[in-house]
């Protein structure tokens, strides 16, 4: 399937910035001159929402991804992807804190059923990367795949590099990772879960998990901050996990009783759209949701639930 002009800016836009990034050198100063801004796609991408529900978790991802296009549609053969898959907390899947691994596994073999040369999973934890990727169960289902193309790795601080973004409102200079630069394709694996300081955690503060530097700061103004690091990282595909969510006493949760089965898997290219859908899970509008709406303000998509289309 051909891609929208939208998905070229997109992609043009983020060669160039991981081309900058390689000539400043990771722990350098990356300042992002007018000329390349001005490629940054002013569109966001169309507020399609693939909905699919079901029990069996590998299948329903495939389903909504299928809906959208299939893989084919977001990953081209020979290409690298970086997948980023919210795996923060030393939680099994039942309690909800994570991606769910069946969820992270069928992402993994779209993606190399689509000719991806290389595949890199991995997360940015607040607390021990080693614990979380291994009771979370993603650790075990990637490395179940046993495919020389796919890696599980762990974040190397000194591969951060420093963005200077003139159209954020706050975060105007900011520690990014440069694989997710680098990569062909980006995919973003989120959760639906509740957060005591955002409201919800689902695609757009995923993205927390792709930056550096001391992150607790940015809960100052969290939900514009939010909204500013998603102008730099722009994923080519967002899924939603919300085969069972967190409602309460997120984001690391750790009672059952916390955890409600919904047993659905939503997908995307506009991560405002999907965060919007997200929010009615828990009985929210999108309004509710300060970052959200930040977002939409930033034009990164759509959080009118009548604008959204559904397949």
């Amino acid at each position: 399937m051909a891609e929208s002009k939208i998905d070229l800016a997109r992609r043009e836009f983020l060669k160039r910035l991981a081309a900058l990034g390689l000539v400043v050198g990771a722990g350098s100063l990356m300042v992002l001159p007018r000329e390349l801004w001005a490629m940054a796609p002013e569109a966001a991408p169309p507020p399609v929402v693939a909905k699919v529900i079901g029990a069996n978790y590998a299948r329903i991802t495939g389903e909504a991804v299928q809906a959208l296009g299939g893989m084919k549609k977001f990953v081209n053969p020979g290409e690298v992807v970086v997948i980023k898959p919210n795996m923060s907390f030393d939680r099994p899947p039942e309690l909800g804190a994570n991606v769910h691994p069946e969820v992270v596994r069928q992402v993994v073999e779209l993606c190399l059923e689509a000719g991806a040369k290389r595949v890199k999973v991995f997360d940015h934890p607040a607390y021990d990367p080693r614990k979380s990727y291994k009771i979370s169960g993603i650790e075990a289902a990637v490395k179940g795949i046993r495919d020389g193309r796919v890696s599980l790795d762990f974040v190397d601080e000194r591969r951060f590099v420093q963005v200077k973004a003139e159209k954020a409102k706050i975060l105007k200079t900011w520690h990014y990772y440069q694989d997710v630069l680098e990569a062909d394709r980006f995919i973003n694996l989120a959760v639906a879960k509740h957060h005591s300081a955002a409201g919800l955690t689902m695609c757009l503060k995923n993205m927390m998990g792709a930056i550096g530097g001391n992150r607790r700061a940015l809960h100052v103004s969290l939900p514009q901050n939010i909204a500013d690091m998603n102008l730099i990282l722009r994923p080519d595909l967002h899924i939603l996990d919300a085969t069972r969510i967190l409602v309460r006493n997120g984001p690391s949760g750790g009672r059952p009783e916390d955890v409600e089965v919904r047993n659905t898997v939503l997908a995307g290219a506009d991560p405002v759209a999907l965060d919007a859908c997200g929010a009615t899970l828990f009985g929210l509008k999108p309004g509710d949701i300060d970052h959200i709406i930040r977002a939409f303000e930033g034009g990164r998509g759509e959080m009118d639930l009548n604008k959204i289309k559904f397949v």
